[in-house]
């Protein structure tokens, strides 16, 4: 081939190149696939008007609410989308702390580099689909609002989505003023501006519809609380969930990375910024690193014994777990979780006889109280479903049901290496977090599974060794 022929085809390639990048980098929307916690985020938004996305820092929370309003902004939702969706062009709200970090983080994800004006487009908004912008005042490089063109694919109709920008700082007056139909607070708002942004969203296409990411640094704040730990008579509590992810759920990091990342942080940090765990201080209850308690499931020896805990609740949740004890070591290992609220003793028996029938099962003096229903005790209701529950209520064997002495077996246990938790307990590690005191006493509060646990640990001499099969035919034989 001439060499003026061989010139032109390389700079033929190189501009079809060009071409190819500048369509993927303007696209990005189309490229987005959330890891596994990203998606249980937007899933819930289909039943759920307020969500909490809590993560620690550079997880990719940010980038999964820039992903779910660019969505919303376009109308264009991908084949695996399963969360809320609009039917016609939205206005949507967006804000942070201030001026500056909205626009270094939701204006940057959602439109692009915020002093790259050439690369705006390069967001999730694709650059297709921005109509106008206007400059907000006061912060260099931060927009007010951009006009997105929606939908206009297939029957859709096109039409005109609007994003406009926030910042806290400027008070909750600016968040007074028109209906909206979705408010994204990203980093943690007060609860003021959280009150009056999620009220602009009333009238609004879905109603009340809300989506919240930060990490958790400022602690059990009024915010936090209102998705963790609400108020028993709250009616809005089940409009609300809370979507946790970790350094172990951001498959962009390496084992190596993620050790190297954690070690990174001061230790009064480590667990927000790598869990999302809202940091608590001297009031955590269970004051330990969560890599110090957690191990991987394994097989329970046949000459370990194990027992069960029982918490009592209905419209608070009930719960059980199942211990096993290395007598050897003296080491308690929680190797099963289960919580579940507003439902029968059938059905938490049902969840917990796979465990094993044999195992003992202790269970909180509430037991003796009678069902307001069917006049039974409690405790007796769960042995007519077929669990072997101990004939007294859990108590130390010097006597006594004290509160603060199990907690303080729990974590001395804890401290010395001599209490474990299978990572599998998704709900005990989760109550762990999250369980304090505040000005000297215990938040009772989505503490069901640890409570279950001490009754266990209360109870922990009366564990027993799975039966052999024969001794278990016997058992039959004897029943019959």
């Amino acid at each position: 081939m001439p060499q003026s022929g061989l010139s032109s085809m390389l700079r033929e390639r190189a501009e079809l190149a060009s071409v190819l990048d500048r369509r993927l980098r303007t696209n990005k929307l189309r490229l987005y696939r959330p890891y596994a916690k990203q998606k249980i985020f937007h899933k819930a938004g289909a039943t759920h008007s307020e969500r909490l996305f809590m993560a620690g820092n550079q997880l990719g929370k940010t980038v999964a609410g820039g992903a779910e309003w660019a969505m919303h902004l376009t109308g264009r939702y991908p084949d695996w989308w399963e969360g809320a969706s609009f039917n016609q062009a939205p206005l949507l709200w967006a804000g942070s702390v201030t001026g500056e970090s909205t626009r270094d983080n939701p204006q940057r994800i959602l439109v692009g580099p915020p002093a790259k004006e050439e690369e705006w487009g390069t967001g999730f908004i694709p650059a297709d689909c921005i109509r106008d912008r206007t400059r907000a005042v006061g912060v260099p490089n931060l927009l007010d609002t951009v006009v997105v063109r929606w939908g206009g694919g297939g029957d859709v109709q096109a039409g005109e989505s609007i994003i406009a920008f926030k910042a806290y700082e400027k008070g909750r007056e600016k968040w007074q003023g028109p209906t909206v139909d979705g408010i994204w607070f990203d980093e943690e708002p007060p609860e003021d501006i959280y009150s009056e942004g999620l009220t602009r969203t009333n009238n609004g296409q879905r109603g009340q519809f809300a989506q919240t990411t930060f990490t958790p640094l400022l602690g059990m704040s009024t915010v936090v609380s209102r998705f963790i730990m609400p108020a028993k008579d709250d009616p809005g509590q089940d409009s609300r969930i809370v979507t946790s992810m970790t350094i172990d759920d951001a498959e962009h990091y390496s084992p190596e990375e993620r050790a190297r990342i954690i070690a990174s942080y001061p230790a009064h940090e480590r667990e927000a910024r790598s869990k999302g765990i809202p940091t608590l201080g001297s009031g955590l209850i269970f004051p330990v690193l969560e890599e110090e308690i957690i191990c991987k499931p394994f097989a329970i020896p046949a000459i370990w014994p194990q027992i069960n805990g029982l918490d009592f609740g209905y419209d608070h949740p009930f719960a059980a777990v199942n211990l096993a004890w290395d007598r050897d070591a003296d080491i308690v290992y929680v190797c099963k979780n289960y919580r579940s609220r507003q439902t029968t003793p059938v059905i938490h028996a049902a969840a917990i006889k796979p465990w094993g029938e044999w195992v003992p099962c202790s269970w909180p003096h509430d037991g003796f109280q009678h069902d307001k229903g069917s006049g039974d005790q409690l405790a007796a209701q769960y042995k007519a479903q077929g669990l072997n529950m101990l004939p007294e209520n859990a108590q130390w064997e010097e006597g006594g049901i004290g509160v603060e002495a199990g907690l303080a077996a729990m974590l001395d246990r804890m401290l010395t290496g001599r209490w474990k938790v299978f990572d599998s307990c998704t709900e005990w590690l989760e109550e762990r977090r999250l369980y304090h005191r505040k000005d000297g006493k215990i938040v009772k509060e989505r503490d069901d599974v640890l409570s279950a646990s001490r009754y266990a640990l209360m109870m922990l001499r009366y564990a027993e060794v799975k039966p052999s099969a024969s001794m278990l035919k016997r058992k039959m034989d004897w029943v019959v």
